[in-house]
């Protein structure tokens, strides 16, 4: 039996409805859904500050078991996947075929479909991660979970960790070098205490930027060399760095002030890369000759590759014992109290929430 938390419109609770078991086409899969961790956009859509389809199933973080798959399917290494494997699996489906996908942006494909923001069909689905299975789809970018890797740890993998790897990969640092440098976190959710601790497995010295006292402290155990509020960090920056200035700067929060600060930070030849802004935002000012003179690089990330994926389910195996990600997952609610996990998320606003897709 299928059963899956329908969103129908903000403000409403989620209902639990039985689906029919999809038929699957060649290529695809059905995954019974171990865990799925709540992200802040799904906090977004269920309160209206987000708009997505209705009605759809919630959940783009979840971790699952393939219960049932219709001919062949192999993961982002070509490695065959069975029934029985725990996996994890993109946010985004492309088709593989169109301008962008043929340019290796399949996650702008130009008929992109995304687990968690997809509109309910009478036939197939359900496509999203508050559910007990999930339907995935032909082109689906899969990733075997190592053993020992928790659930827990796991799950964010197809969003925030993902995520962090595709920024760090823009920024031109996603394996260690010989010769350290500076990192500018600016903003400590999920994905900047991600970064962070990326960053410092690395052999980078990372400066951690955040409003929140609490989140600072955290961002200490999460590899931080350095932790300050907004208001000291130019001047952090450039005691640390010798006055030359940070090589690398992440902008995480979404914050108009945050974007222009990490280019402040930044060094000759520094890279910023923008990440948080996934919403509408007051444009910022820039000046070109700084840019210029500077030679600096600008730019956004939103969203991830398939290779991306795969990176970050290798770097939390490496890493999770070192970094306490598992604790970031405040409470998991089984999948009958999804509601009460909402609002739990909602009022407590912890990193994660999860919830159990088998209760």
């Amino acid at each position: 039996m299928i059963r899956a938390a329908i969103f129908d419109a903000p403000g409403t609770p989620l209902r639990l409805e039985t689906l029919p078991r999809p038929v699957l086409q060649p290529g695809e899969a059905l995954v019974r859904v171990a865990l799925c961790t709540i992200c802040g956009s799904d906090r977004h859509t269920v309160t209206g500050r987000r708009q997505e389809p209705t009605p759809s199933v919630l959940g783009h973080e979840p971790v699952g078991i393939v219960e049932d798959i219709h001919g062949e399917l192999f993961d982002v290494d070509g490695e065959p996947v069975g029934v029985g494997d725990r996996v994890v699996w993109a946010v985004a489906v492309a088709c593989g075929v169109c301008y962008f996908c043929q340019r290796h942006w399949p996650q702008k494909c130009e008929s992109l479909k995304k687990y968690g923001h997809q509109r309910l069909q009478p036939h197939g689905g359900p496509w999203g991660g508050l559910a007990t299975h999930c339907h995935l789809l032909r082109g689906t970018a899969l990733v075997k979970v190592p053993d020992g890797l928790p659930n827990e740890v796991a799950a964010p993998a197809g969003c925030a960790t993902a995520t962090i790897a595709a920024a760090l990969r823009a920024a031109g640092r996603i394996v260690p070098q010989r010769d350290g440098g500076f990192m500018v976190v600016f903003g400590l959710g999920m994905l900047g205490l991600t970064a962070c601790a990326w960053a410092d497995s690395t052999g980078l010295t990372v400066i951690a930027c955040d409003i929140s006292d609490h989140r600072l402290d955290e961002a200490a155990r999460f590899g931080a060399h350095h932790r300050t509020k907004p208001e000291q960090l130019p001047e952090l920056v450039k005691e640390i760095t010798q006055g030359r200035g940070a090589d690398f700067a992440l902008e995480l929060s979404g914050s108009p002030e945050g974007a222009c600060s990490t280019v402040e930070q930044l060094r000759i030849g520094g890279v910023a890369v923008w990440v948080g802004a996934v919403f509408p935002t007051p444009p910022v000012a820039l000046v070109p000759e700084q840019l210029v003179r500077r030679c600096l690089t600008i730019t956004g990330v939103h969203n991830y590759a398939p290779r991306d994926l795969a990176t970050a389910v290798a770097f939390l195996a490496a890493n999770h014992r070192h970094y306490p990600f598992a604790e970031l997952v405040a409470r998991t609610f089984p999948l009958t109290q999804v509601n009460e996990a909402l609002a739990f998320a909602e009022k407590e606003q912890p990193l994660r929430v999860a919830v159990a897709g088998s209760g």
